[in-house]
């Protein structure tokens, strides 16, 4: 069974930044898609930004213009580096792979917490 492996997170004044990393290994079918999802204490799982094949970018209004997602497809990694961070931001951010056949896996999720 694969398994996504998520790096980075943490504390950070809002305006600052933060780099998230996700390394995904032991996928026996194909990864058509990488990205990251979020989820806010009370609120429902949302999605951040997502890269498929063929470099297809989808990203979440309330962070275009401030983080941008990038996708290595030979080393199957996924980075999202976040700028001008604000407090409601503030969740806990879950890297997301889409295996063929196969469907969705989520890694364990990271805290990203942005103060005031």
């Amino acid at each position: 069974q694969g398994q996504l492996v998520e790096s980075g997170g943490g504390l950070v004044q809002a305006g600052g930044s933060l780099r998230l990393s996700c390394a995904a290994s032991g996928f026996r079918f194909g990864i058509n898609a990488m990205g990251w999802y979020r989820q806010a204490p009370g609120k429902e799982r949302e999605l951040v930004a997502v890269v498929a094949d063929a470099g297809i970018k989808r990203t979440a209004d309330s962070v275009k213009g401030r983080f941008t997602i990038s996708r290595d497809n030979a080393a199957n990694t996924v980075t999202l580096i976040m700028n001008s961070l604000k407090p409601e931001d503030t969740a806990v951010y879950y890297c997301y792979a889409n295996e063929v056949i196969r469907g969705a896996s989520w890694g364990q999720g990271t805290q990203v917490t942005v103060s005031s």
